[in-house]
């Protein structure tokens, strides 16, 4: 288990959080957690499992290495939020997968990792940028050339055709991202990982799906992360598509 911490001078009777969650795959098993302090500030923790368990098991075996943590940092009050009483007070809450993406990753991070008992592992290090280096969405793209953002694309998978004054490197990288992607006749598809496929839309067809998503008949003026994966349930695909829906 590794964990990256600092010390803080928060009053002992304010409330911390913790999130956890667990993961398996064909490289191994692990757990998550994230302890939210009342200023808001995240330490990220993770465990690989080495020993067969159930899934009840790994969510316990998450739960409990997020509250050992609370305990070695004297926390006295604790949400948490997942799926015991040590404190002066504690409160369970379930919390969907959806809205537990650090602690879900972490448990994905320490399920693929392949590491030896005598491996120094460090602490993980997060930032959050408040605004991006580069910025740009799908209208600015679309607007240098009228073309849809997947037009090279599709003219490499349809005909194997490069784009103008296309480098070596730029040739390269067009191959390596059409392995992604499948046409169906005229339309173009994105392939997820999980073999679904996407419908590639371009801009105008893009804004007429956000304005529907957010506040339409289907509208739930949800925020942005929450939009983008609403709109991959429907089926469509579009590079900018998180940051549009942040937007």
């Amino acid at each position: 288990m590794y964990i990256a911490t600092t010390e803080e001078d928060t009053p002992e009777d304010h409330s911390w959080k913790l999130n956890f969650d667990r993961a398996s795959n064909a490289v191994g098993n692990g757990v998550g957690a994230v302890l939210i302090s009342p200023n808001g500030d995240h330490y990220p923790f993770t465990c690989k499992l080495d020993f067969d368990y159930t899934n009840n098991m790994a969510e316990y075996e998450a739960c409990i290495m997020g509250i050992r943590v609370a305990i070695d940092r004297k926390i006295k009050v604790l949400e948490v939020y997942g799926d015991s009483a040590l404190f002066d007070d504690i409160n369970f809450f379930y919390l969907p997968r959806d809205e537990n993406q650090m602690a879900d990753a972490l448990a994905t991070l320490a399920s693929m990792i392949r590491i030896n008992e005598q491996e120094d592992m460090k602490p993980i290090q997060m930032s959050i940028c408040e605004s991006p280096a580069h910025c740009y969405n799908i209208d600015e793209e679309e607007g240098r050339d009228g073309h849809p953002w997947y037009h090279d694309i599709l003219k490499y998978v349809k005909n194997r055709e490069y784009p103008e004054q296309a480098t070596e490197n730029d040739k390269r990288t067009l191959i390596r991202l059409t392995n992604d992607y499948v046409l169906d006749g005229e339309i173009l598809y994105k392939r997820r990982k999980d073999q679904v496929l996407l419908r590639c839309i371009d801009a105008v067809e893009a804004k007429k799906i956000l304005e529907e998503v957010h506040e339409g008949v289907c509208g739930m003026h949800a925020n942005g992360f929450t939009m983008a994966r609403q709109i991959m349930r429907f089926g469509y695909y579009w590079t900018t598509m998180e940051g549009d829906c942040i937007r």
